[in-house]
């Protein structure tokens, strides 16, 4: 129960932040039109600095080395497998952006945005997590900036090694690999300097989950409440996103019988609910904005319940 008590005290400070966002668009003090500048600061800085911040926690082992990277082959798989088999679900219907948005909601999770504070409150004394995550984040990235751009545009021009190899994503954990490997940490035990860096790095970092709820909460400020309950694939993404995908995960870990923390990690983030960048990719696209706002939103809303009940599982 301790686990359901976390998550559920967690998720309700999370959703908590949103407010702020809310009214801010309500008394006018931004403009609809700014939302996806917030969007973009919260990809290209806050993000980044959230990997260094992981990184910089853990402490490297070959076994840990070897886990990381089974994590990240396993999470990439299941992830084409699910975009896989509902793009050939809706394949028909691709024409309309709300089917090809609706593919990808089912499988991308927030997995570091709202999984990184969460996995530190439900497993405090373990410093590996955070770092679990963002191999999480880098599959979820690497595939966000090539096939889902891909999905969502129609245009195949997202697929190309360029765009695998320069993302935010993907640099930002080329920077802090070095620093892992060798187990350097930028903080106060490397000097006056290193530690202030390493205290705006652990300021940005944690600023993502924030600013992500601000973001929805901007969002949720421009749609009339009820469209988040009145189309029937908002329940569909939700309900395979945040209940049959993790399941399915922690089935096919339970079978594979791999470490306990990696099962427990990825499970975790797998449970979290539809990923923040499904709406941040539409609007960097220009494409499927309200429909991804409005699974977000509502995935979100929900994972109150939803979470804390998969926290049991634990």
């Amino acid at each position: 129960m301790t686990e359901f008590k976390t998550t559920l005290i967690m998720v309700g400070i999370m959703l908590a932040y949103a407010v702020p966002g809310f009214i801010l668009i309500k008394v006018k003090a931004v403009k609809p039109d700014h939302i996806s500048s917030f969007s973009k600061l919260l990809m290209f800085v806050c993000q980044p600095a959230l990997t260094l911040y992981s990184f910089n926690k853990a402490d490297f082992t070959k076994e840990l080395g070897v886990n990381l990277l089974i994590f990240l082959g396993i999470i990439t798989l299941v992830q084409l497998i699910f975009i896989g088999v509902f793009y050939l679900i809706f394949r028909k219907k691709m024409g309309d952006v709300r089917y090809r948005i609706t593919t990808i909601a089912t499988t991308l999770s927030n997995c570091s945005f709202l999984g990184v504070p969460l996995l530190e409150a439900i497993f405090p004394n373990s410093p590996n997590v955070a770092v679990y995550s963002m191999m999480y984040f880098l599959s979820m990235s690497l595939l966000g900036w090539t096939l889902v751009s891909a999905i969502i545009t129609r245009d195949k021009k997202y697929i190309s090694i360029k765009k695998i190899l320069i993302n935010p994503a993907t640099l930002s954990i080329a920077i802090s690999l070095p620093f892992f490997f060798t187990r350097f940490k930028i903080g106060a035990e490397n000097g006056q300097f290193l530690e202030q860096i390493g205290k705006m790095i652990d300021v940005l970092g944690k600023m993502t989950t924030p600013l992500c709820m601000l973001v929805m909460g901007m969002r949720l400020a421009t749609i009339k409440v009820k469209s988040l309950f009145n189309n029937w694939m908002q329940y569909f993404a939700l309900a395979i996103n945040q209940i049959v995908f993790p399941l399915c995960v922690l089935g096919l870990l339970t079978l594979l019988r791999v470490d306990d923390e990696l099962k427990w990690c990825m499970f975790v983030m797998c449970s979290c609910p539809i990923a923040a960048v499904v709406q941040n990719y539409a609007e960097i696209l220009g494409e499927g904005q309200d429909i991804a706002a409005n699974m977000v939103l509502l995935g979100t809303i929900s994972s109150i319940v939803t979470l804390p009940l998969m926290a049991l599982l634990i």
